[in-house]
């Protein structure tokens, strides 16, 4: 099977190409380094050529409210009209959990629009909506830290370790469409601050973690809830301790 992977050759992409090739499978990891630029449209034609699944995992390439929604907007028309050209089977995307609960977040906002072009086009589909990623927790605590203090709003995550998601949205690409969306988030869910508490911990990161109602997440306001599945989904297998001592591990 001939698989094109959108954003081939990053965090979450990079794994599934080698999920994918493991099995024998012809991949394209499609990316600009590749030659392959889904804003302007170069190379798409030319990746798509006789593939049976594309797989769309790519990031916009800033997180402005802006930039992002003008990026999955542009890109997300010109992949699903070079699948239509070539006739593939079936588009997997790679989405957020919560997304539509969060409007006053731009980046979630944007990834909502790439959902919409999705479900009305007419090609067969399924989206992956995922928690955040263990990957992010850093990244996470850096953006809401101030002044030496990590503020962080008061909901729940349930984050995802990257191998995880990568095994999940590879075991989709190979499933019939859903034609719809599938939920996937971590095996362990815990308000906000303990995740991110256990982790600077763990990092040996002495910034002090407080929850703080007015805290926003990436601009946007939480509910309880707002970030993690409301109903069925799959869960991954690695917890927040596994995940930490496989990091360690490999660094």
């Amino acid at each position: 099977m001939k698989i094109v992977v959108i954003g081939g050759t990053g965090l979450i992409g990079s794994k599934i190409v080698a999920i994918l090739r493991q099995g024998g499978n012809e991949v394209v990891a499609a990316s600009r380094r590749g030659g392959v630029n889904t804003v302007s449209g170069e190379g798409l034609k030319e990746a798509m050529a006789g593939a049976q699944v594309v797989i769309d995992v790519s990031n916009a390439p800033s997180s402005d409210r802006q930039a992002a929604l003008e990026f999955f907007e542009t890109s997300g028309r010109n992949i699903l009209a070079a699948e239509t050209a070539a006739r593939v089977r079936h588009h997997v995307a790679l989405s957020i959990v919560g997304a539509n609960r969060v409007p006053d977040q731009g980046y979630y906002r944007a990834k909502i629009v790439q959902e919409r072009l999705i479900t009305a086009s007419n090609l067969p589909y399924t989206i992956i909506r995922s928690t955040q990623f263990l990957e992010f927790l850093g990244s996470i605590a850096d953006a809401s830290t101030d002044g030496g203090i990590v503020r962080l709003p008061l909901g729940l995550i349930q984050p995802i370790a990257a191998d995880d998601v990568a095994a999940f949205v590879a075991e989709v690409a190979f499933a019939n469409p859903r034609n719809g969306i599938v939920e996937i988030a971590g095996p362990e869910r815990a308000p906000f601050n303990e995740i991110v508490s256990r982790y600077l911990k763990a990092i040996g990161d002495p910034r002090k973690v407080v929850k703080d109602p007015e805290a926003r997440y990436f601009g946007g306001r939480l509910e309880e809830k707002s970030l993690v599945p409301l109903g069925e989904a799959r869960l991954g297998r690695v917890y927040l301790e596994g995940w930490l001592r496989l990091s360690r591990k490999g660094a």
